[in-house]
């Protein structure tokens, strides 16, 4: 395990989801999964990447992923480039949980699976259950510095790690 990430740390090489792409807007329907290179994709693109414990729980579905979307635009206005959002769910699911919350393929809020390289074990923001994720959430500036990473201190909490406040440190 690696020390937690701060604010001034460079993103990391190496790190990489898998995700399965929305390519079709039936419901029912979803992409082959596919390895996702964050640490490439990322470069260049303001990005905020927060973790959940899990797709479809009461506190991530109620509570923590729809401010970011209903308040994408603001994002965007202060040059958020991508929202990315993950769990320790597999790819498939990640890919209907956005569905569910009325992501399309050209949309800039990605859900995907933390299950490649397990980036919230290697830096120490588990949830406290099993192999679950931590609630956290980080911002990546465009030239690959940290300028935000703040966790919960329990993973019923959305307070640091909630869109308000990314906003304020934005």
């Amino acid at each position: 395990m690696s020390a937690p990430l701060k604010a001034g740390d460079k993103f990391p090489e190496g790190v990489k989801f898998e995700w399965a792409p929305i390519t079709d807007p039936d419901p029912k329907a979803c992409g082959m999964p596919q390895e996702y290179n964050a640490s490439e994709e990322f470069k260049g693109k303001k990005v905020v990447l927060v973790s959940v414990p899990g797709a479809f729980t009461p506190g991530c579905q109620a509570h923590h992923i729809p401010p970011y979307l209903e308040q994408y635009s603001k994002l965007a206005s202060k040059g958020v480039d991508l929202v990315v959002i993950i769990a320790f769910n597999d790819s498939w699911v990640m890919s209907a949980w956005g569905k569910v919350n009325g992501v399309t393929q050209d949309s800039k809020v990605l859900f995907m699976s933390d299950t490649k390289t397990k980036f919230s074990e290697q830096i120490g923001w588990m949830a406290g259950m099993g192999e679950r994720n931590g609630r956290w959430a980080m911002i990546i500036e465009k030239d690959g510095k940290i300028s935000y990473a703040e966790t919960e201190k329990s993973p019923r909490e959305v307070t640091v790690s909630g869109a308000d406040a990314i906003l304020s440190k934005l």
